[in-house]
């Protein structure tokens, strides 16, 4: 019986891997030169940890189930529920501020369609003990860094939830949700009908700051608060950076323990689904027994990053050694050499010696060695460039420059 993969997920063959680790690599090195640190969470979480802040009509949305002990578990559907939980045990006697970055897949269970599946990727970071507009400068910065870094172009928006809830702050509990779902999901009509018997001076002044793009339009709507100015102390501070961004208070951000500074990424190259990293400050350490913490960070959907990139690979340096049935120990001692400078095939199949020069050719190989009985009694090998044919007898130490 042939068996498909789940529905909502996919093989990645060697090419795909190739590219994913290439532009992960860069993306480690660059938050590590910012002070850093990797951390690693558990793939399955308590089920609570999703529901304490977001309420249980979340459980529609991930893999929830029970294990064999009863216990209410779920697969990740984000990172940075875990590393917040991972601080509350681990860190919080640490010195502030903490920095972490991790890499990891999450899931959620979603209708599959183009750049949106079921298992996923993130990429991201936290800095948690600051709440300071220098902390949510320089993760954002961290965030543009990186962009810059990878060659990827991205438009970068920055908004403040604490300016958009006093407005709708007046607003039933219910209507509030909704409100910030409709905002979040650029939904104006759904805001408008929403609205239709609030008061009319209070619908329009969240209309008009969902569009507003300075923070002069939005202090003529909600006038000279505190959230405002450390917003625009925060500013001041990327324009000091050289960070490139556009402000936009109808950010709203779908997860529910955003507080502060929110901001949002989108790939110019891409379609509908082009928002490719999302973040902003956030409390959320308290609802978990832990003290009351101010953090700040971001994930990149490291999927959607990699196909706004096309990354175009360069073919890998690789070697055949070829070898005969009276010199195939000889061969595998060398083949083990070469694999400590270049990636090296050698036959496991019993073929004949053309059948693995045509097997060198299949997978594009760059060179043959060929390891025969006159090669060996001369304590030599021949080199074959396998796009130019040529071949040269030389010692083992001269193949390995070669190669480097």
């Amino acid at each position: 019986m042939k068996v498909q993969r789940p529905r909502g997920t996919r093989d990645f063959l060697p090419m795909d891997m190739a590219k994913r680790r290439f532009i992960e690599c860069q993306m480690r090195e660059i938050v590590e030169r910012w002070g850093y640190q990797e951390v690693q969470t558990p793939t399955f979480e308590d089920l609570k940890l999703f529901t304490i802040k977001s309420g249980d009509a979340i459980v529609e949305e991930i893999y929830a189930f029970k294990d064999k002990g009863g216990r209410d578990l779920a697969l990740r559907p984000e990172l940075t529920a875990p590393i917040v939980r991972m601080y509350v045990n681990e860190f919080q006697k640490k010195p502030k501020p903490l920095r972490f970055y991790y890499f990891g897949n999450c899931f959620r269970y979603e209708r599959p369609q183009k750049s949106r599946f079921r298992e996923f990727w993130h990429f991201g970071a936290e800095l948690i003990g600051s709440n300071k507009p220098e902390a949510d400068a320089e993760v954002i910065a961290l965030a543009s860094a990186i962009l810059d870094e990878i060659g990827l172009d991205g438009d970068l928006r920055i908004g403040h939830l604490g300016v958009l809830r006093i407005l709708v702050r007046s607003l039933a509990p219910e209507v509030q949700r909704a409100a910030m779902r409709c905002i979040d999901k650029k939904d104006v009509q759904g805001l408008v009908k929403l609205l239709e018997d609030c008061d009319a001076t209070l619908k329009q002044n969240i209309l008009h700051l969902i569009k507003s793009k300075s923070t002069s339009d939005a202090r003529e709507i909600v006038g000279d608060i505190p959230e405002l100015r450390q917003f625009e102390d925060m500013l001041n501070t990327l324009d000091a950076l050289g960070v490139q961004y556009s402000v936009d208070f109808g950010i709203a951000r779908g997860l529910e323990y955003y507080t502060g500074m929110v901001f949002e990424i989108y790939a110019k190259n891409l379609g509908a689904q082009n928002q490719i990293c999302g973040g902003g400050a956030y409390r959320l350490a308290h609802l978990l027994d832990g003290e009351d913490v101010p953090s700040t960070g971001f994930a990149f959907g490291f999927d959607r990053v990699i196909e706004a990139l096309d990354i175009k690979m360069a073919p890998q340096k690789k070697v055949v050694v070829i070898t005969r049935d009276e010199t195939r120990k000889e061969a595998l001692k060398i083949a083990n050499s070469l694999r400590r400078h270049v990636p090296t095939h050698v036959d496991v199949m019993e073929r004949s010696v053309t059948a693995q020069i045509s097997y060198a050719n299949a997978i594009g190989a760059s060179y043959a060695v060929i390891v025969g009985p006159k090669e060996l009694q001369a304590g030599k090998v021949t080199l074959k460039d396998m796009e130019t044919g040529e071949q040269e007898l030389l010692a083992l130490d001269d193949v390995i420059q070669r190669m480097a």
